[in-house]
């Protein structure tokens, strides 16, 4: 790999652009970062690349070289006139200038896979901070046809993604992510692999995504609504912590529920297993 810190200098100085702070952009300039997230990625032929914010297409470029195509969803335009000059040449890159959040990602695999010989689609991004959490909650909430997500993003949220759940580090993002995938650690990224420089270290996971959830439960929106309320108040007891909703009617009624289900009624929710959720759910269901 060429030496990237040039490369990138290089190109902002062409096109006579900086870093957009309010869309939390930094540059990558480590080849060896580069060259790690391609790895976790494990990247074919076969594969359908969805790189999410691609900046200069420093990854674009080997992610382009390695897979059977590569769509990138890039919000910012100034991004959009290098993307398209710097690969016009390659028959396989296509490029989508809008908001992730806005994409419906669904049916842009179905037309895909209907189109081409591509066997499986996976996710590379190098996130903005500041929207992580929104875009990973969209990939794994809107059930996607897709094999992986590999990104990369603040070391302080991987760790809780890739956290097991019930761990220190748990919250309540955890058990999601632990319903949806399996959570992979892969490289930590120092500050200085980028210009200008992030006020934080970060850090590349892989979530590799289950054929089927983690446990099975009839009411999906009530086991992310019980844990998200059990992790809203972290000091208090899941009695305390459920009490104060309006799915209970009292303290005294959390209080059988976890009686009749074995859970000890002084437990916190960080300390509960996915599992221990889903008879929660089971229970609340069968009242």
């Amino acid at each position: 790999m060429e030496n990237l810190f040039d490369e990138t200098r290089m190109l902002m100085k062409k096109y006579n652009i900086s870093a957009n702070k309010k869309l939390g952009q930094n540059f990558l300039i480590d080849s060896e970062v580069v060259q790690g997230i391609i790895s976790t990625a494990d990247i074919s032929k076969d594969d359908l690349i969805i790189e999410i914010g691609p900046g200069l297409g420093t990854l674009t470029k080997y992610l382009l070289e390695k897979s059977g195509k590569v769509i990138c969803i890039e919000l910012d335009e100034r991004m959009i006139k290098i993307l398209k000059d710097r690969f016009f040449l390659y028959d396989n890159f296509q490029i989508i200038n809008e908001d992730v959040l806005k994409v419906d990602l669904n049916n842009l695999i179905k037309e895909e896979k209907l189109g081409n010989s591509i066997k499986n689609v996976k996710v590379v991004a190098n996130l903005p901070y500041y929207i992580t959490t929104p875009i990973i909650m969209k990939l794994l909430e809107e059930k996607l046809d897709i094999e992986s997500i590999t990104v990369m993003i603040q070391k302080e949220v991987a760790d809780r993604l890739i956290a097991k759940p019930g761990d220190r580090l748990s919250g309540a993002i955890t058990y999601t992510v632990s319903y949806y995938a399996e959570a992979e650690k892969g490289l930590v990224v120092p500050k200085d692999s980028f210009i200008p420089e992030p006020e934080v270290t970060s850090e590349v996971i892989k979530l590799n995504i289950r054929k089927e959830p983690a446990i099975r439960v009839k009411n999906e929106q009530l086991l992310f609504k019980v844990i998200k309320q059990a992790f809203s108040q972290r000091r208090k007891t899941l009695v305390n912590a459920l009490a104060s909703s309006s799915m209970f009617e009292s303290k005294d009624e959390v209080i059988k529920l976890l009686n009749a289900i074995g859970i000890d009624e002084k437990v916190r929710g960080e300390n509960l297993t996915l599992e221990q959720y889903g008879k929660i759910v089971e229970y609340c269901d069968k009242q």
